[in-house]
């Protein structure tokens, strides 16, 4: 809208308004067969005011689209959402999902079924706890393979600078329709050689964490040049999984 069609508006605005405040102040002297023409003007504009106030309410009580408000941790030096939970991807739903089948950019699924009984879609998050506008929902059916997983790339930033005194954290927001195991395993490449260490998933509660302590692997520090990770889902058969956000950050371990 340009400047001077905000003005215009705006005039419009002040105007109708001052004419239906004339009109209730003398709606109740008025006559009735101008009683019931200003009744039904009032109730075709009220359905249309009451529209607009239904999608605004609902639209603005969601998280914005876009939006990388992330909980950090004191001392956290970098941290990521994915673009599968900032926004909308392009194809928003799949079925019989093959395996290195790509969600979008940077996130793919992998899985070894013959015959592939799983779908995904990205959903709209609306609950009021929810900080990331959208999720990732997989309904698994019969599953006759040994593994699915979904690998998440992550950017050159979380690489760049990272060091052994680094810990890398994973938060998750997980809802299952019935209890599996989850394993998230962090992959570094560094040189002609990748680190990987896996951890389980605490899923005692609706938000997982998981932290990777890289003192504790071989990492050769100078010459990291790639991390991804790898969520696990063991025995994911006839189960809906939502992850309703999913970030990384990575911290120094404190001095002592």
């Amino acid at each position: 809208m340009g400047k001077f069609d905000f003005i215009w508006d705006r005039l419009l605005q002040r105007r109708a308004l001052r004419r239906w405040e004339e009109v209730a102040d003398t709606a109740a002297s008025a006559e009735l067969g101008d009683l019931r023409l200003w009744r039904s003007r009032a109730r075709s504009l009220r359905r249309q005011l009451d529209r607009i106030i239904h999608v605004a309410e609902h639209r603005l009580a969601l998280p914005v689209i876009g939006s990388n408000a992330i909980r950090r941790q004191p001392g956290t030096d970098w941290v990521w959402r994915p673009d599968l939970w900032r926004g909308p991807i392009p194809v928003p739903g799949m079925a019989s999902v093959a395996t290195r089948a790509l969600v979008c950019d940077g996130a793919t699924i992998f899985h070894d079924c013959r015959q592939s009984e799983l779908t995904l879609r990205q959903i709209r998050n609306t609950r009021e706890a929810d900080v990331a506008p959208y999720g990732l929902r997989m309904d698994v059916f019969r599953f006759d393979g040994s593994f699915l997983s979904l690998v998440i790339d992550l950017p050159e930033e979380g690489a760049r600078g990272l060091k052994l005194r680094h810990l890398l954290r994973i938060d998750a927001i997980v809802e299952l329709e019935k209890p599996l195991e989850i394993f998230a395993r962090l992959n570094i490449k560094h040189g002609p050689n990748t680190e990987q260490v896996v951890r389980e998933m605490p899923l005692n509660a609706p938000e997982a964490m998981v932290e990777f302590d890289l003192a504790y692997t071989k990492v050769n520090e100078k010459r990291i040049e790639k991390l991804w990770i790898d969520l696990i889902f063991e025995g994911p058969e006839m189960n809906q999984i939502t992850l309703r956000d999913l970030t990384v950050s990575r911290r120094p371990r404190a001095e002592l």
